[in-house]
This record gives structure tokens, C-alpha cells and sequence, in this order.
């Protein structure tokens, strides 16, 4: 029996192994063709993300990464042009 745990496993993970899970996860399929499982999308969301941790991978290269946007109650709306701003305004006159 292997000695190699899930902790393990990730210490010893390539980039190359790392871009290759997360696009199994990314496309729910292995590099072949199949379809990953319910339970090996977890796993290797799991591996992914544990590798991006343990490996400081920028946060904007992160799985699952979602840049903040200038819309909703907190923003302040700068950086938003004035065209995209009057497109709320627009919208709601109808």
C-alpha cells in the first residue's frame, strides 16, 4: 500500500499536473475525454485549490477568481464611463 496522502500529494505537485486539474475541473473532463465524477470534481477542486494556497498563486490566476465590479450599493462608481453609468438610468425608464 502507498504511503501517499492527499497532504502529500499536493507538496509534491508539477504546474504541469496543477494546469491540467484545473482544467479537468474547469471542463468537468479528463484530458481523454471522460467525464470526472461528483466526487473527483471535488477532489480536484480541492487539490487545486490547496496547491494555489500552498504555492501563493496570484489571486486573479485563483479557480473560481471573480474580479469586483463598480456596480451594487457599496460602489462608488469610479472607473465606470459615462456611458456604462447612464446605461442604468436608460434601463429604467421604460
Amino acid at each position: 500500500m502507498s504511503d501517499m496522502t492527499f497532504e502529500r500529494m499536493i507538496q509534491q505537485m508539477t504546474p504541469a499536473i496543477y494546469d491540467s486539474l484545473k482544467q479537468a475541473v474547469a471542463l468537468r473532463k479528463w484530458p481523454d475525454g471522460r467525464r470526472l465524477t461528483a466526487e473527483q470534481t471535488e477532489l480536484c477542486l480541492e487539490a487545486v485549490i490547496r496547491y494555489e494556497a500552498e504555492n501563493q498563486v496570484a489571486e486573479e490566476q485563483r479557480v473560481g477568481y471573480l474580479q469586483q465590479r463598480t456596480c451594487g450599493g457599496a460602489s462608488s462608481g469610479a472607473g465606470v464611463s459615462p456611458e456604462l453609468a447612464g446605461l442604468a438610468r436608460d434601463a429604467g425608464r421604460d
